[in-house]
């Protein structure tokens, strides 16, 4: 399971499925925020609990998160943000309550279902400065020099060419703008059969990588200032490791250096870039 185009289709079913079933199911049916039973999915084991923020919307909350980035990422009135991957609509909502009505939120998401549903969710509230555009977060459809601040919540992972949606997120931001990401990243090697389990790669666990290359990816983008705001371990309930790997395979885990990691790294683009990026030979576009 190599091949970027089959990843993103993987990514894009799996998503319009929970796009489409009720919300109570994702929350509730397995290892949601709100669960104590967990089952078969491992889409749900990694969120924050968003019920106390302001601007809270139940019906955009779908439990996909593995982080809150929008309490750290300094978001100020009046601003505007860019949301990458973003659902049903959750954080650009909690954004939404922080810019007011003289900034704006855009939303871009690759799965249809989950467009539909954010525009939905807008309609709901009556908000004419949220907008859900459809597009891959590797190639947005977004003028450069754009965002004040870019979000997103777990959701890099889910992309399989890093360095390309990074790259993205420095030419969409403002000079002296920054991003707040939450996401998952690796400490030690996960075995290669976890690789290949198409669960795990959408639930945002073997299309993470290594928390010092993604931070590296980051600085060779040309970011400034990165900081990791948050970083709490994940771990995978016995529940749902059992459906993929035999018992030897979750001992052999459990007894590893491997740590599944939810991070939240900030970083700023130069208000001035010195690097020259785009003379010939610079290498670093």
């Amino acid at each position: 399971m190599n091949n970027e185009t089959q990843l993103k289709e993987l990514v894009k079913e799996k998503y319009a499925a929970i796009a489409s079933q009720p919300q109570s199911q994702n929350l509730n049916s397995c290892c949601g925020a709100t669960s104590s039973c967990c089952g078969d999915d491992v889409y749900n084991i990694m969120a924050d609990d968003y019920t106390k923020l302001e601007g809270y919307n139940p019906d955009a909350d779908l439990g996909l998160g593995c982080g809150l980035p929008t309490e750290f990422a300094q978001i100020k009135e009046g601003n505007t943000i860019i949301d990458l991957g973003s659902g049903a609509g959750n954080d650009a909502f909690i954004a939404r309550r922080i810019v007011g009505e003289k900034g704006k939120v855009l939303g871009i998401d690759f799965t249809e279902a989950m467009v539909a549903k954010a525009r939905a969710n807008a309609e709901k509230v009556g908000y004419n400065n949220v907008e859900f555009r459809l597009g891959d977060i590797e190639d947005m459809p977004v003028t450069s020099n754009y965002a004040d601040v870019v979000v997103s919540n777990c959701v890099l992972n889910l992309v399989p060419n890093k360095h390309k949606v990074i790259s993205e997120i420095y030419r969409t931001l403002k000079p002296g703008a920054h991003f707040s990401i939450s996401d998952i990243v690796l400490n030690g090697e996960l075995p290669a059969k976890w690789k290949e389990i198409a669960e795990l790669y959408a639930g945002c666990v073997s299309g993470a990588i290594q928390k010092e290359n993604y931070l590296s990816i980051i600085k060779e983008a040309g970011f400034v200032n990165i900081t990791l705001q948050k970083e709490k371990v994940i771990n995978i309930p016995d529940d749902i490791l059992t459906n993929y790997l035999s018992e030897d395979e979750v001992n052999e885990y459990k007894n590893s250096d491997l740590r599944i990691l939810s991070v939240t790294v900030y970083a700023e683009k130069p208000a001035k870039d010195e690097r020259k990026c785009c003379e010939p030979g610079s290498g670093c576009c």
